[in-house]
């Protein structure tokens, strides 16, 4: 099978323990992209930090963020696709989120919005120190009676909230079960300590098969590689699903091959055997 677009998580999958791209990744990708395949970056993170991470391939590589709620090409100012989260919407995820005390942030492209400078409002923080002025994501701290102010301004921007505990899981999954019963939201989870909010209409796969459609590629010509549940559906898109090592056992029951861990190059040893074809890596 000769395949035309690989598509990668970032988070525990192309990002290695200190959350970076490996030189033996970028270079395996090179060789890859000038074969003609497209690799695409997918992400439950912000346009602004996936695109940073896009940029360091030093490829033409699409960028899926938000867990597929925002496409845009890297080298272009073209937005392939966007979906953004209704007002009525995130209003209920504030007042589910109050209710058992936990802090969600809302997110648009280039932009993170919490009560605190905590979690992704930090993460976020932290990040901008690598940026860029022009390329920084706009971190706004919001007062509590603001809400519904905010959700008026960014009613057609904001693409993703997430909420992340670290002390009291209960709360976590409560919530989270919760806001699954909402019939116009995608709830998922990229770590064992959050979960992500969306559109209904928004998952990974959903954004795969977008950018599959936009290139005109079939499913079977669509390698998919990820970790934790939020992939799922994009692994379960593809021609070829890959889970990695280091994966949640949800993703590994669906996945049609468990590549090694991020630590190791799981990725790269991907690209290799399935798309540069090397003996090499026949047994891994």
């Amino acid at each position: 099978m000769k395949y035309k677009l690989m598509c990668t998580d970032m988070d525990g999958t192309l990002l290695n323990g200190n959350h970076e791209i490996s030189r033996e990744s970028i270079e395996v990708i090179k060789k890859a992209h000038d074969k003609g395949v497209k690799i695409a970056v997918c992400t439950g993170r912000l346009h602004s930090s996936a695109f940073y991470f896009a940029n360091l391939l030093g490829i033409n590589a699409p960028v899926i963020s938000s867990n597929g709620a925002f496409i845009r090409e890297k080298d272009r100012d073209k937005v392939i696709y966007k979906k953004t989260i209704d007002k009525n919407s995130l209003q209920e995820i504030l007042k589910v989120c109050k209710e058992y005390n936990l802090n969600p942030y809302f997110h648009t492209p280039n932009r993170v919005m919490g009560e605190k400078e905590m979690h992704s409002a930090k993460i976020y923080m932290d990040f901008n120190k690598h940026l860029p002025k022009e390329e920084k994501i706009h971190i706004d701290i919001i007062k509590e009676d603001q809400w519904d102010e905010i959700f008026e301004k960014y009613k057609h921007e904001i693409v993703k909230a997430i909420v992340i505990e670290d002390k009291n899981s209960k709360a976590l999954k409560y919530a989270k079960d919760k806001l699954k019963k909402v019939e116009q939201l995608e709830v998922v989870s990229s770590m064992s300590n959050n979960f992500e909010i969306m559109n209904r209409e928004v998952s990974k796969g959903r954004a795969v098969e977008t950018l599959a459609k936009y290139y005109n590629i079939s499913k079977d010509e669509i390698i998919c590689i990820g970790d934790n549940e939020n992939d799922i559906s994009m692994i379960k898109y593809a021609g070829l699903g890959i889970a990695m090592e280091n994966g949640c056992d949800e993703i590994k029951k669906v996945a049609q091959y468990i590549t090694d861990t991020n630590i190791n190059d799981g990725v790269a040893k991907v690209i290799k055997k399935f798309i540069l074809n090397s003996k090499a890596y026949e047994n891994k």
